[in-house]
C-alpha cells in the first residue's frame, strides 16, 4: 500500500524579501495553500523543511527570515525538519520520520528548484522512495545565465527520470489509512 507525505521544503520568510522574492511568489503560495488543504482533508502527513544557515546569512537559524512563511504555517501534528544543506536527508531527521509513520511517497515542493527541489527529489529516489515533484509549486530565482521559469521549466524535465511530474491541480491525495 502506498502512503503518501507532502513535503515542503524551505517556504521561509526570507524568500519572499520585498526587494526580491523567489519568482511567482503570490502563485506558489496559493498553490502550496491548496495542496496544503488537500492533505488536511486526507489527513496526508505533512513535513516542513526548514533551513539553518550560518550566522550572518539569509535564512540564519532563529532570525525572524529563517520562520516558516506565515501563509503556510504548520499545524500541531506536523513535522518539521531541520536541515543545514540542500539534501533534506543529509544529517536529519527526516528518514527517520518517514519511516516511523510508514511512508514510501513523498510529494515534493518548496524552494529553490536548482538546488534543495532537486536534491531532494533525487536522493528520495535513490532511498527507494516513489516521488511526485508538483511542478507549479517550487521555485527559485533568475540566474546570471536563464530566467527562473527555464530554470523550473528545465527541473520539471529533468527530474521526469526520478519523479513523476504533476501540476497542483492534478495531484490527488489518497485519503491515509489509520496508523
Amino acid at each position: 500500500m502506498t502512503k503518501s507525505a507532502l513535503l515542503v521544503i524551505d517556504v521561509q520568510k526570507g524568500m519572499f524579501d520585498k526587494d526580491n522574492p523567489v519568482y511567482k511568489s503570490d502563485l506558489l503560495l496559493h498553490n502550496l495553500k491548496g495542496l496544503l488543504a488537500q492533505a488536511h482533508h486526507t489527513d496526508t502527513p505533512i513535513f516542513y523543511v526548514q533551513h539553518n544557515a550560518k550566522a550572518g546569512k539569509p535564512l540564519e537559524y532563529g532570525t525572524n527570515d529563517w520562520e516558516i512563511h506565515p501563509d503556510i504555517l504548520p499545524r500541531e501534528e506536523d513535522v518539521i525538519i531541520q536541515k543545514t544543506t540542500p539534501d533534506s536527508f543529509y544529517n536529519t531527521s527526516l528518514e527517520k520520520e518517514l519511516k516511523k509513520q510508514g511512508i514510501n511517497h513523498v510529494i515534493i515542493t518548496g524552494i529553490q528548484t536548482e538546488a534543495c527541489v532537486d536534491t531532494t527529489c533525487r536522493r528520495a529516489f535513490s532511498m527507494g522512495y516513489k516521488v511526485t515533484l508538483v511542478e507549479d509549486t517550487h521555485s527559485t530565482w533568475d540566474s546570471d545565465e536563464i530566467t527562473a521559469q527555464q530554470i523550473i521549466n528545465h527541473h520539471n524535465g529533468v527530474l521526469r527520470w526520478f519523479a513523476d511530474t504533476y501540476p497542483s491541480k492534478q495531484v490527488k491525495f489518497n485519503q491515509q489509512a489509520e496508523s
